[in-house]
């Protein structure tokens, strides 16, 4: 079955690289015009968009500061007119121990990138779908908001599992106005965000905690997105979809 995304206006946050890459580059190739956020690698999205086409543009923001979310917002409705999806999978995963003297800095930024983010992006999206007939939030959580983190990561599991609440919470409140959302949870996946961790231990470390024999990439979590943006699965709205090669299973 071919995803059709044709006439759609998509936002995918943290788009330049890794997971939001591989989910703009799927949401594309279905024909969906893509708002491809990103913060640094201004190359990166700009190639991208070329790839991408369907006039396609890309939007820099800094979403640890709220003024830089409602900018953005502003300026993706300036630019397209409107949105149908919202994709809110940028994210930061920072090695702090609790000795560290970073740690509550670490702590606080997690939270204002990982969530806080989302919430004022979905607030925003929700108030414009209700004035346009619906629309749709996916949100890319972790494996971590549910079988925990290790004690370096309690920031990143707490803000994975705070979109766990915001997407049901959503999904519970405004169906019958044609907003639906979902939530989408990996589990290790490789990107260039793990790639120091893959070198340093070894694929091996990793995949025998997986059942199966290969580790995710971008590419086996792109297609189901692209088919929750589609409103072929709207009645699984406030699901929880587990793409982590059986490392969890709920």
């Amino acid at each position: 079955m071919k995803i059709e995304l044709t006439g759609k206006t998509i936002r995918v946050t943290g788009a330049s690289r890794g997971i939001g890459k591989g989910i703009a580059e799927s949401l594309g190739a279905s024909g969906a015009k893509v708002a491809i956020h990103f913060n640094k690698n201004k190359e990166a999205a700009e190639q991208l968009v070329k790839i991408i086409g369907n006039n396609s543009k890309a939007f820099q923001a800094d979403l640890q500061y709220p003024e830089s979310c409602f900018q953005l917002f502003d300026e993706v409705i300036h630019e397209f007119g409107h949105i149908d999806v919202l994709i809110n999978n940028a994210g930061v995963f920072f090695m702090s121990p609790l000795e560290s003297k970073s740690w509550l800095d670490d702590w606080n930024k997690t939270m204002d990138i990982n969530l806080r983010a989302a919430g004022i992006l979905s607030k925003l999206a929700i108030q414009h779908f209700l004035k346009h007939g619906g629309g749709r939030i996916i949100n890319i959580s972790s494996r971590a908001a549910f079988r925990g983190d290790n004690p370096e990561h309690l920031a990143y599991a707490a803000s994975k599992a705070g979109m766990v609440a915001l997407t049901k919470s959503i999904a519970r409140a405004y169906g019958k106005d044609g907003i639906t959302s979902f939530l989408v949870a990996p589990g290790w996946v490789k990107t260039d965000m793990n790639k120091e961790t893959i070198e340093q231990f070894g694929e091996e470390s990793i995949t025998k905690d997986l059942a199966l024999n290969k580790l995710t990439e971008p590419k086996h979590i792109a297609p189901m997105v692209a088919l929750l943006a589609s409103g072929l699965a709207d009645h699984a709205t406030g699901t929880t979809i587990d793409i982590n090669a059986g490392s969890y299973v709920h």
